[in-house]
C-alpha cells in the first residue's frame, strides 16, 4: 500500500492542469471515508449519505480552482460535506414535518432497519438523540466527539468562534444525556 500524499503534494498536483484530475482522484481516495462518516452522522441513512457525498465531491471538483489554501484542504472538504449534509437535512425536514415523538421513534427505527447500521439499540438511541439536536449543535458534537477535532479546527470549518462552539457542544451533551435518561 502506498503512502498517502501530503496536502502540499496534492495541492501542487491540483495547480497543474495535467495532473489535476489525478490529484482529485487522490483526494477522493484519501478523504472519502472520513467525509462519508461525517456526512453519515448528520444524515443517518447510508443511501442518503452516499448521495450527499457525491454532491459534496462534485461541488468540490467544480470549485477546486477557487480553493485559495487559506485553510487546510481537509478543512475545506469537511466544510463542503457538512454544508451539503445540513442542506439535505433542512430540505428533508421541510418535506417530512412530524411531531417530536414520532421523529424520535422514526429515527431509531430507521437506524435499526438500515442494513448498513451495525449498532445495537443503545447506539440507535444515541444517534436518535444526536439527530434531534439543532443542526449546529449536532455538527459540533459530531466533529468534537467522533472526529476528536480541536475547537480551533472546527472554528475554521464552520466559520464561528471557539467560545460559541464550546457552548454548543456543552448544550448538546446536556440534551443528549437528558434524552438518554428519559428514554432509558
Amino acid at each position: 500500500m502506498s503512502t498517502p500524499l501530503s496536502e502540499k503534494e496534492i495541492l501542487s498536483m491540483l495547480r497543474n492542469p495535467q495532473t489535476q484530475r489525478q490529484a482529485f482522484g487522490i483526494i477522493v481516495k484519501q478523504y472519502s471515508e472520513q467525509l462519508y462518516w461525517q456526512v453519515r452522522r448528520i444524515v443517518l441513512n447510508h443511501d442518503d449519505a452516499d448521495d450527499v457525498m457525491q454532491n459534496a465531491l462534485l461541488k468540490a471538483w467544480n470549485s477546486i480552482d477557487t480553493f485559495r489554501s487559506d485553510s487546510k484542504l481537509s478543512t475545506w472538504l469537511y466544510r463542503i460535506a457538512i454544508n451539503e449534509s445540513l442542506d439535505f437535512v433542512r430540505k428533508n425536514k421541510r418535506i417530512t414535518a412530524v411531531s417530536a415523538d414520532n421523529e424520535q421513534a422514526g429515527i431509531a427505527n430507521m437506524l435499526l432497519a438500515d442494513r448498513y447500521f451495525d449498532g445495537d439499540e443503545a447506539q440507535a438511541k444515541l444517534q436518535a438523540a444526536i439527530a434531534l439536536l439543532p443542526d449546529v449543535q449536532r455538527t459540533v458534537f459530531n466533529l468534537r466527539y467522533y472526529d476528536d477535532l480541536k475547537y480551533s479546527e472546527i472554528s475554521r470549518m464552520l466559520n464561528t468562534s471557539e467560545g460559541a462552539l464550546k457552548a454548543s457542544y456543552h448544550i448538546a451533551v446536556k440534551k443528549i444525556a437528558e434524552y438518554l435518561k428519559q428514554h432509558d
